[in-house]
């Protein structure tokens, strides 16, 4: 090497060997990414105020030379640091492992200088400046979520106020406390390119979708038709503008527990408007979001808190029995799979409150006495029943009668360990004073034990055997039919709060009053018949009288009393006996059914037999074809129910097990 090259070589060794210039640090690094003033102590007062003052850090003033192979001894030493350690913070931790963002961004990750930093904040003002400028930038887009929010900050205080009082509780949402002070911080940011930049989307969504929730609980029932259309416009621009947050706030950030509590809560919505449907795409994105951050390992494994852990474990049993039970409902894959996760159920003990140090010294109490967590421990083991339903009974080859009844004994056998304040039949509700949530945690678990067994047992409701021999699934669809309507006829005479808290659990994408009606339909003088068709128009019409029903419980309303209608008719013109067979539709009187369709053009058709057209060859008739064989679809273990807006589709499957009887 010659003199000039040795001369650049020593230089270039000065160079990395001397500080930096350049202003001295006066902000903690959480303080910096947000752009916020620091008070300069450890930990500094912001940090204490948004609960995380164990990120709390400050660059370090100078680097030391090393050699080469110091840094490689660094690096590897750095690859075996524990993955549970390396989070992100911008209001709320994201996690990362390379499992879960592929070993090179892991490894980059761990051997960044300051890993609390997300890679989006690595941008420089200059390159994020153009973007917030630019209408098709990313940050035009945090402008424009900003702007959805309501002005004066008294009314978004009392919405929220709404949710926590009314919702929360009930629902295992958000941290109160937690939540009112990230609003604080939130609101009192300045406007402007500075604190734009800071905005956190994750945290933003569920702060969208909890306005959503709000502002249906802020305008009561009482008020008039045009106030309760301007809440509901509200809601869904609220709910719009959270998933919306969602999808772009990747962008921005990694995932945190925030995201995935609003895609929960997205969730949880659309189950409260009856669109179960799109539910399953909505749970499906949440689990992502959370297996991405690894909750699908037990935070136990990641060397997490005892209470980041609890609080893991709570979240992932929500998204765990929603998705099992909104797949098992529709038909279609679940997203989560039993032997991709090392999780455990939670633990009988409410951590809510203390400080990691009280947390970890906390005793878990026994089943006999009830927490916060208890529904969550014991519906996750429901959960996990209704997956193994889905795959043994309603997979892609037929399943025997023998695994329906194994089925079943575990549904039983979950049923009888409930404790006594939970159990189905006749359960003690001394506690309920108490503890508040009794009650509605007691609703979502019954109702979701109901719904488990009744879609286990469906299609065999319709099977006649010489021997008798579906008589369980026969008994078991009209019980926890009969008890699930029961605990709805309970639940409509609440008022506009408890209505929501019974619509946000998994049973409101399901209507024992369609296996009701069917039964009815199918046995219109059976002795019970009278009895069911009583319970079902009183339903109905406790539904109707409901001011916040939409077009999508209108049209649940509409197919039960069209099975109302077709039982009712068949029965009045019978001279048999009633613990004789039911008389079928073709014994009907041409008059009836000529009545029915003037009476109820929307809702149904002619269907009999021998009513053919003018012009009509013997044997051609009019309305649904026999060679439907509804009651062999029904009796198909991969369908599903149709949507009850699809109204066309349950009238024909109706009349046609009314054909067949």
């Amino acid at each position: 090497m010659n003199t000039n090259g040795r001369k650049r070589v020593s230089a270039a060794v000065d160079s990395r060997s001397r500080p930096r210039r350049g202003r001295k640090p006066t902000s903690c690094s959480q303080c910096h990414a947000r752009k916020q003033k620091c008070n300069g102590e450890l930990p500094c007062s912001r940090c204490n105020q948004r609960g995380v003052p164990e990120l709390c850090q400050w660059p370090e003033t100078k680097k030391t030379h090393t050699t080469a192979s110091e840094r490689m001894t660094s690096a590897a030493d750095a690859q075996g640091t524990e993955l549970g350690q390396l989070y992100i913070a911008r209001g709320a931790p994201s996690f990362f492992g390379n499992s879960y963002f592929g070993h090179q961004v892991a490894a980059r990750m761990i051997q960044e200088s300051a890993p609390d930093l997300p890679p989006m904040s690595l941008l420089s003002s200059k390159d994020s400046l153009q973007s917030f400028r630019n209408d098709s930038g990313p940050f035009s887009q945090v402008w424009d979520l900003l702007g959805l929010l309501p002005r004066n900050k008294v009314t978004v205080d009392r919405l929220i106020e709404r949710f926590l009082t009314e919702i929360n509780w009930a629902i295992d949402t958000v941290h109160p406390e937690t939540f009112r002070s990230q609003f604080a911080e939130f609101w009192g940011r300045k406007f402007g390119f500075d604190e734009i930049a800071g905005v956190d989307l994750r945290w933003l969504a569920l702060l969208f979708i909890i306005l959503a929730f709000s502002v249906l609980l802020d305008s009561p029932t009482t008020s008039s038709p045009e106030k309760r259309k301007e809440s509901e416009e509200a809601s869904l621009r609220f709910y719009w503008a959270a998933r919306r947050a969602i999808v772009i706030s990747p962008s921005f950030h990694g995932e945190s527990l925030d995201l995935v509590r609003a895609g929960l809560m997205v969730t949880r919505y659309l189950l409260y408007t009856r669109q179960a449907a799109e539910s399953w795409l909505t749970i499906s994105f949440a689990m992502r979001m959370a297996q991405a951050q690894g909750m699908h390992i037990d935070g136990e494994k990641w060397g997490l808190s005892r209470k980041a852990t609890e609080t893991r474990r709570r979240l992932w049993s929500n998204l765990y029995l929603l998705d099992k039970t909104i797949a098992l409902a529709l038909g279609r894959p679940y997203a989560i799979s039993d032997h991709m996760c090392l999780i455990k159920a939670p633990e009988n003990v409410w951590l809510d409150g203390l400080t990691d140090e009280q947390s970890s010294m906390a005793t878990a109490h026994p089943l006999s006495y009830p927490t916060g967590s208890t529904v969550t421990l014991l519906g996750s083991g429901l959960a996990k029943i209704a997956g193994e339903i889905q795959d043994r009974c309603f997979g892609l080859y037929p399943a025997s009668y023998d695994m329906v009844i194994e089925m079943d004994n575990k549904l039983v056998a979950w049923k009888d360990q409930l404790p006594s304040y939970f159990a189905v039949d006749d359960p003690d509700l001394s506690l309920d004073e108490m503890h508040t949530f009794l009650p509605w945690h007691r609703l979502y678990l019954h109702s979701a034990f109901h719904f488990a067994r009744i879609t286990l047992h469906r299609p065999y409701l319709l099977r006649e055997s010489i021997t008798n021999r579906f008589s369980l699934s026969h008994e078991a669809c009209i019980s926890s039919a009969s008890s699930d309507l029961k605990i709805r006829l309970q639940s409509l005479n609440y008022g506009t709060a408890e209505n929501m808290r019974w619509t946000l659990g998994t049973h409101n994408m399901f209507n024992s009053a369609f296996i009701l009606g069917i039964i009815a339909v199918r046995r219109p003088v059976a002795p019970q018949t009278a009895a069911i068709l009583n319970d079902l128009e009183e339903y109905c019409e406790r539904l109707r009288k409901d001011v916040w029903l939409n077009e999508f419980g209108l049209a649940e309303v509409k197919v039960v009393e069209l099975c109302i209608l077709r039982t009712t008719g068949l029965a009045k013109n019978t001279d048999q006996p009633v613990d004789q067979a039911p008389m079928s539709l073709q014994e009907a009187s041409p008059d009836l059914i000529t009545q029915e369709h003037d009476r109820y053009p929307m809702v149904t058709t002619p269907m009999n037999v021998d009513s053919t057209a003018p012009d009509a060859s013997p044997g051609q008739t009019l309305g649904y074809s026999p060679d439907m064989m509804w009651p062999a679809v029904w009796e198909d273990q991969n369908f599903a129910f149709p949507q009850a807006a699809d109204i066309e589709t349950w009238e024909q499957m109706i009349s046609e097990i009314a054909y067949h009887t």
